[in-house]
């Protein structure tokens, strides 16, 4: 029984992943010259499942080993270190991301460093 619940969510987890590939595959292969059938398109789907399944566990070890709960940007590019394309598109894309930002932030003084005291004579 566990087994069948287990089949049905590994099979819901990966439709979101196929679905994709079945729309571009039907209207790419009306001007192409192949169609791809659905073992095509189902091996295509389990390995990005699995590419997904790597990088989630690659990511989770990343934050784990920096001391945190949380995955971050540093993760994400630690993880495209061996793919200099992807490393630099990543990149571009974080800087864009990080100027938008930079006029919604206030001016803070970082966390723990109030100012101290002065000693009263």
């Amino acid at each position: 029984m566990a087994s069948n619940n287990q089949q049905a969510e590994h099979e819901e987890a990966r439709r979101p992943i196929a679905q994709p590939f079945v729309d571009s595959s039907a209207l790419d292969s009306l001007d192409a010259d192949f169609n791809a059938t659905p073992q095509f398109i189902g091996a295509l789907t389990e390995l990005v499942y699995a590419q997904i399944q790597n990088s989630a566990h690659d990511l989770d070890l990343f934050s784990k080993h920096a001391g945190r709960n949380v995955i971050t940007t540093d993760d994400v590019m630690l993880l495209t270190r061996r793919n200099e394309a992807l490393e630099a598109l990543l990149g571009q894309e974080l800087d864009r991301m990080r100027a938008a930002d930079e006029p919604n932030k206030k001016r803070t003084r970082p966390a723990g460093t109030m100012p101290k005291a002065k000693p009263k004579q």
